[in-house]
């Protein structure tokens, strides 16, 4: 087994120690998934805009390969102190890195040695069927002779722009922090008590927390839909892999439900869905696209929420001719210790079949 981290990012390194030479590990590690050897498939739409590879944005089946590019990303960031792609409009920032629209600018890059740039060329490869393996970048010339080959050069200038990228990234999370905070110490404040704010690195999916007993911040709401969306999606990818542990997890064990298998019938608990886990979904091996269209979600408390949307799946029939379905599907989530799980759901559309 292998694994794809999924969303190798500068915050997501951290060293081991203070000490010169000190060990580099990895950080959160919750989106990483694991493969089977080199094991291409399209495993959700998962990762950080501005290190996403061109095969995720496509929606392409991708693998190990996602790593890599985003490893190119950081070593373009660290030798020169900005990304390799950048723009405010994430719909250009995207359409950058599919084109791999990236060069080496001067005066910044005129001191980087000619073997950096290859590597980084060879990991910003848009192919990721030619872009370097991991075990290919560690016999690349500037590791393995980075003695005589890499620079050793004191880079201030890239300290100094490494300073000002990573103040622009915490800029917009700085004003959503004040933003939550001024309304939180202004309630506090007048009850006398006090509240310690704690900020992470993790981003805006992280400070929610400051919003314990919010009822009418927008930053607020905005960062719980967005919450309920993924969710939801990584409930839909597990469904498409067949994968009913995940599933389970996901659903609270007394989940009703009506939809099209069911006959126009009220299910309850797990044991009906259990059924098509194991004898279709589980057993199809051809790739499955799925797409959200459309999604409308209705915050009920701060508990519970209400989303729907329409789904349509794309898949390859039995005489490999491509299809697409729809379906249209509402779903009840209910958040219990932190948890997310789905309590009802409606799906409308034609039944899954099963094929003897």
């Amino acid at each position: 087994m292998g694994v794809v981290h999924r969303d190798l990012k500068p915050e997501n390194l951290l060293l081991a120690s203070k000490s010169k030479g000190a060990a580099v590990k990895l950080a959160d590690f919750g989106l990483a998934i694991e493969v089977e050897g080199d094991q291409q498939a399209w495993f959700g739409f998962a990762g950080t805009p501005g290190y996403l590879s061109p095969e995720v944005l496509r929606k392409d089946p991708y693998g190990k390969a996602v790593d890599l590019w985003a490893c190119g990303v950081i070593l373009y960031i660290l030798l020169v102190g900005y990304p390799p792609f950048w723009d405010e409009d994430q719909h250009r920032l995207y359409q950058q890195i599919k084109a791999g629209a990236y060069d080496f600018p001067s005066p910044e890059w005129d001191t980087v040695t000619p073997e950096a740039k290859d590597l980084i060329n060879k990991m910003l490869t848009i192919n990721p069927a030619k872009r370097i393996t991991a075990a290919e970048a560690l016999k690349h010339p500037w590791i393995s002779h980075r003695s005589t080959v890499a620079s050793c050069m004191h880079r201030q200038e890239t300290v100094e722009c490494l300073k000002k990228f990573n103040a622009r990234r915490k800029l917009k999370g700085a004003i959503l922090t004040t933003m939550l905070a001024t309304r939180n110490f202004s309630g506090m404040y007048k009850q006398g008590s006090f509240i310690h704010l704690k900020l992470q690195v993790h981003g805006v999916r992280d400070m929610c927390g400051l919003c314990a007993g919010c009822s009418g911040c927008c930053v607020c709401f905005s960062v719980r839909k967005q919450e309920i969306i993924k969710v939801t999606e990584q409930l839909i990818e597990a469904i498409s892999n067949g994968d009913f542990e995940s599933y389970t997890k996901m659903c609270d064990p007394s989940v009703t439900a009506f939809e099209p298998e069911a006959l126009g019938n009220l299910v309850e608990g797990l044991d009906f869905h259990r059924f098509y886990f194991e004898n279709l979904w589980s057993k199809n091996s051809k790739p499955v696209h799925t797409t959200i269209l459309n999604p409308h979600i209705h915050l009920i408390g701060e508990e519970a929420a209400c989303i729907a949307y329409i789904r349509i799946t794309q898949y390859i029939d039995n005489n490999g001719m491509p299809r697409t379905a729809q379906s249209e599907e509402s779903r009840i989530w209910h958040r219990r210790d932190g948890k997310w799980q789905i309590v009802h759901f409606h799906r409308s559309g034609a039944p899954s079949t099963i094929t003897k």
